[in-house]
């Protein structure tokens, strides 16, 4: 296969390398809008740049820009305007076809100090969080290596972030949380989950289900939370969708080693005239890594859909609107090898059978205030999860059934922002007010319970920030607070319990603002998941109607220093504190260690009297692309741990690693040709032993010893990806080629034990039954693949 792979590629660079281009050296168009940040009203007039060149331009009445003829390379434009501080967009890739628009935010200036050039800064740092805030560009993301344009992926190149052991889901751990901990927005709309397949109660799966094509940027917040986002204790990730050009139609086909998309985009409603106030961009990708599966004779078969769109309108010059959503079709089916080894019958007998769909769909007004005193947004929006998951004795059959959960979440949404900025004070508060519709058919024949559950109730919440900056923008202060409540648990009317306080603080330390010194303390909640308040006993009782809101405290605090406008180091301490984590009654293990697999998080009777803690310190460098290079180097030293129903007794958590360290990085050549890798290093993690006793009786179910977790500890996790990219220009359309390795120097994937019955010569179950551990094969493949990219 990798022969295969290396041919066609091979082949496709010869061809495009001799195809002739006739007529004039192709070319390329920058286009985008410069707005103010804060009030966000176009800026006419202002002198965009790309430099290096003699090429630019100066926004019209709009704040639209457009600079033609441009040879395409990668470029770095400068936007300036008197008043206003520089801003410089890096990496900015023109193509000969396809590029989108490019939107600009300008700051004013704040003063004018003699042979000090200050330049805005390129890490797009906040008031309201002034400290573990990083991003991603349009560029970074579509080229991330080893990430397969799998946006749940290249999130994993940004500091504290880790996937699951061994890197086969995408689960989002940041700084040791668990992966359920964090939240997910595209364009104001709150969106469950990112990924396909993903598990119920947590929010993993193997595959990201969001478009790489869609995004002009993403970033993560990991602490000093804004108070308008709720229900979030680790992270929060935003991704922010491109408009569809407004001009002219443009589509994206791209073909890779697992899947197809088609993107489209363009102008609706244009008529004659120049640009169109409705504008429209979407996709659908399909996944063929079920043919694959099955010609590599693996017990499993993975299908999917997806699609995304979005559609953008103008009302008028103070008023708009967005339509977005997203939506996926997943399909885990069985495929019995005709020669099957213990290892793949193990695997067989324990793979569970997966049917399942989601949707959101949102819409959002945002309106100026014309006196340009602040804005207004109003966000409506609807999320569906359907999940049937499904495990047998004999799986291939589809024969014993002993664990069923045919279930549905459901959310309708509705948030209410407002920002007004007072003097020099900016004050933003508002509300959400939401629906919540649970039903669930479970069996479980292992831990002898089955109902059928449905669950609504309301959810509410609201919130306060109140932010200013002081002597010449030297010292920024910012300060909230959130409550929200619900009328299903027992307590979720005390609002004085989910009373959640903020404050943050940046102070540059010097002129040239390239020192700056920041901090915040939080205290942040998080409502159970459905799964848990939906939970029923042999009764008919929600015996989880008594949980509480899951608590953590944050404190945070760290140096940033800005080398240059391109390259910052930062260094961070962080300490998480946890109270009220819902614990297994059964298992006596806190829920925060669970949801890193492909079962149900949190279907069983819990008690909120978990504590849990990690800390430790963080270090990042990092430089846009400047000088053909850019690259992201990140180290985190921590620790994770966490109670289980005895409160004074803390266990090393399942993702208390100890040790992160991740390195992106690439270079661009002439003649567009560019090399960048992943290098990613993860420390030991702990795992429960499994109950081999107690699994026997159940096989093929595995019951684990949750008293002992953290005895076992997996190998450290070391992977290396290299991805090399060629793209070729030619009139009105470019095409790009990649050829991707993952795993390079085939080094050993670390996962935790298997264990099957012991089988005969023909693969019969002998008699007594016996569990037996099932010796590991070598992970240490290179994984080779490659893709096509059309713009035009």
């Amino acid at each position: 296969m990798k022969k295969l792979l290396i041919s066609t590629f091979l082949v496709i660079l010869f061809f495009a390398m001799v195809y002739p281009t006739h007529g004039q050296e192709p070319s390329g168009t920058v286009a985008g809008y410069v707005r103010e940040a804060k009030t966000q009203e176009p800026l006419i007039g202002v002198a965009v740049k790309l430099l290096g060149t003699e090429l630019g331009a100066v926004t019209d009445i709009n704040g639209f820009f457009t600079i033609n003829e441009v040879p395409p390379k990668t470029y770095t434009l400068e936007a300036s305007y008197i008043g206003f501080t520089k801003k410089q967009v890096f990496n900015l890739a023109v193509r000969s076809g396809g590029n989108p628009d490019v939107n600009i935010f300008l700051e004013e200036e704040v003063s004018e100090l003699e042979g000090v050039v200050v330049v805005a800064n390129a890490f797009g740092k906040d008031e309201e969080t002034p400290l573990s805030v990083n991003r991603l560009s349009l560029e970074e993301i579509a080229t991330y290596p080893g990430g397969n344009n799998d946006i749940a992926k290249v999130v994993q190149a940004l500091p504290g972030v880790s996937g699951s052991v061994g890197g086969f889901r995408n689960d989002v751990i940041i700084r040791g949380g668990a992966p359920n901990e964090n939240v997910y927005y595209l364009d104001g709309i709150e969106i469950p989950n990112i990924n396909h397949f993903s598990t119920q109660g947590s929010a993993g799966g193997p595959v990201g289900l969001l478009n790489v094509s869609f995004f002009e940027g993403v970033s993560l917040s990991t602490s000093a939370f804004t108070a308008n986002y709720d229900n979030v204790l680790s992270g929060v990730l935003q991704f922010d969708q491109r408009n569809g050009n407004n001009r002219k139609f443009h589509s994206n086909v791209r073909v890779s080693s697992s899947e197809a998309a088609l993107t489209l985009e363009g102008p609706l409603f244009k008529g004659d005239k120049d640009d169109s106030r409705t504008s429209f961009i979407a996709s659908v990708r399909r996944s063929y890594l079920q043919v694959l599966f099955k010609a590599l004779e693996l017990p499993f078969l993975p299908d999917y859909w997806d699609f995304q769109y979005k559609v953008s309108h103008e009302i008028d010059r103070y008023n708009s609107l967005i339509f977005t959503g997203l939506g996926s079709i997943d399909d885990f089916a069985i495929n019995q090898p005709d020669d099957i080894d213990e290892e793949q019958q193990a695997t067989l007998d324990q793979l569970p059978v997966i049917k399942q769909w989601s949707s959101t769909h949102g819409a959002v007004w945002k309106r100026r205030f014309k006196n340009g005193s602040g804005y207004m947004t109003t966000a409506l929006s609807n999320n569906i999860l359907n999940n049937n998951f499904r495990q047998f004795e004999d799986v291939a059959n589809e024969e014993g059934e002993y664990l069923t959960n045919d279930a549905q979440e459901q959310e309708t949404k509705l948030r209410y922002n407002l920002t007004k900025f007072i003097g020099a004070w900016t004050l933003s508060t508002g509300a959400i007010l939401q629906r919540a519709d649970y039903k669930n058919s479970s069996v479980d024949l292992v831990n002898d319970f089955a109902y059928e559950s449905q669950l609504d109730f309301f959810r509410y919440g609201f919130y306060a920030q109140l932010t200013r900056n002081f002597f010449q923008e030297k010292l920024s202060l910012s300060a909230g607070f959130r409550m929200d409540g619900n009328d299903f648990m027992n307590e979720g009317n005390k609002l004085y319990k989910t009373w959640s306080p903020r404050f943050s603080f940046g102070y540059v330390l010097d002129n040239a603002r390239k020192w700056s010194f920041n901090g915040s303390i939080g205290r942040y909640y998080k409502i159970p998941p459905y799964t848990v308040l939906g939970f029923q006993n042999l009764a008919g009782k929600f015996v989880n109607k008594n949980t509480q809101y899951i608590q953590s405290d944050h404190y945070v605090a760290g140096f940033e220093y800005l080398i240059n406008p391109s390259t910052r180091i930062t260094l961070e301490g962080f300490y998480k504190k946890y109270d009220n984590y819902p614990v297994s009654l059964s298992k006596n293990v806190s829920l925060a260690n669970l949801g890193g697999d492909f079962s149900v998080l949190g279907n069983e009777p819990v008690a909120s009297v978990g504590k849990g803690r990690t800390y430790g310190t963080e270090l990042l460098i990092q430089k846009k692309f400047t000088r053909n290079f850019y690259g992201i180097l990140a180290l985190t030293l921590y620790k994770s741990e966490y109670t289980g129903l005895d409160e004074n007794v803390y266990l090393p958590s399942s993702w208390d690693n100890r040790t992160l360290l991740t390195f992106t990085g690439g270079y661009k050549f002439e003649k567009n040709w560019e090399i960048s890798t992943r290098i990613r290093y993860l420390g030991k993690t702990p795992i429960a032993p499994v109950d081999e006793e107690a699994t026997l009786e159940s096989y093929p179910a595995i019951i684990k010893d949750y008293n002992r977790q953290g005895e076992i500890l997996l190998n450290p996790f070391n992977q290396t990806d290299l991805r090399v990219d060629k793209k070729w220009n030619f009139n009105n359309f470019t095409f790009n080629a990649f050829l991707e390795f993952q795993n390079l120097f085939g080094q050993d994937t670390p996962s935790e034990p298997l264990y099957g019955l012991d089988r005969d010569d023909e693969g019969n179950i002998t008699e007594p039954r016996t569990l037996k551990e099932i010796p590991a094969i070598s992970s240490g493949s290179v994984l080779p693949s490659i893709g096509l990219v059309l713009d035009f």
